[in-house]
């Protein structure tokens, strides 16, 4: 079974206080990004074992740990009758870049896993298995725009609509892990309400819409607000680091971005949401 877990962009985040339970409550408007991998999972021959493989991007850390693997292992641990399979991942998204990448491909495995060997679950019951992945993993079970909050795994139905708005995202080689991410923030209540905010005309957003995490992170990162004031010369109507980064977006309400040079070791995305 072939699938292709999609990437996704925050349209605001705030970072509200810290738990007791050691992480963050957030609120963040949730909203997929068609920029994919590819994953692959088929049954094993008898007699083998499951398998990893791995292609595209370098993935850091030891592939035993991949979320891939955990989510299936996780289903094992309920279903014991399910057989080992084969499972291809080949890496687009980029890693350390607030896309949610790797979440996404373990809610999909999840999800392949459930079709292929008809398990039905429900969209309930995966999101329940996905949150014991990663805090935004839920999110890319129903892959639709809601507002996230609590850890952002908690979901409010939103109504938003983007169809027509295009979309450019950058990413500058640059890997931030969550650890450094948050460790530079002070968490604190919004000064806007996401949701009424992103209500009103895109263009609007540029002074009622922003991410704790860009003005956190650009201080020891100014290439993230460099990024982002390209994207306004470009013509983008709004602009913002996408989660905790250091991927930057920038969202063209009508019209074409107009075309930038970026350098040759960035990563850049551009479609339609």
């Amino acid at each position: 079974m072939l699938t292709f877990p999609n990437a996704k962009l925050n349209l605001g985040l705030y970072v509200t206080q810290r738990r007791p339970d050691g992480f963050h409550s957030l609120e963040s408007v949730f909203v997929p990004l068609p920029w994919t991998d590819a994953l692959e999972l088929l049954p094993a021959p008898a007699g083998a074992a499951t398998t990893l493989t791995l292609t595209g991007r370098p993935i850091p850390g030891d592939p035993a740990t991949n979320l891939c693997l955990k989510a299936y292992e996780l289903l094992q641990a309920d279903f014991p009758e399910l057989p080992p399979v084969q499972i291809y991942l080949h890496k687009i998204v980029p890693i350390g870049a607030g896309l949610g990448g790797g979440s996404a491909d373990a809610a999909f495995a999840l999800k392949a896993s459930n079709d292929l060997f008809g398990l039905n679950l429900s969209f309930e019951a995966l999101e329940t298995y996905a949150r014991r992945l990663g805090s935004d993993c839920a999110f890319f079970i129903q892959n639709k725009p809601v507002l996230a909050v609590e850890k952002g795994d908690v979901f409010e139905e939103i109504d938003l609509n983007l169809k027509g708005v295009s979309c450019v995202v950058v990413y500058p080689n640059l890997h931030i892990s969550t650890a450094e991410a948050y460790a530079r923030i002070t968490p604190q209540p919004p000064k806007h309400a996401l949701r009424a905010a992103l209500a009103q005309p895109m263009s609007t957003w540029r002074t009622t819409v922003s991410n704790d995490f860009e003005t956190a992170l650009t201080p020891s990162h100014p290439v993230l607000a460099e990024i982002k004031q390209q994207l306004y010369d470009a013509g983008a109507t709004y602009a913002s680091l996408s989660g905790s980064g250091s991927a930057v977006y920038g969202l063209w309400e009508s019209g074409e971005p107009t075309a930038v040079p970026w350098p040759a070791e960035y990563t850049v995305w551009q479609g339609g949401l």
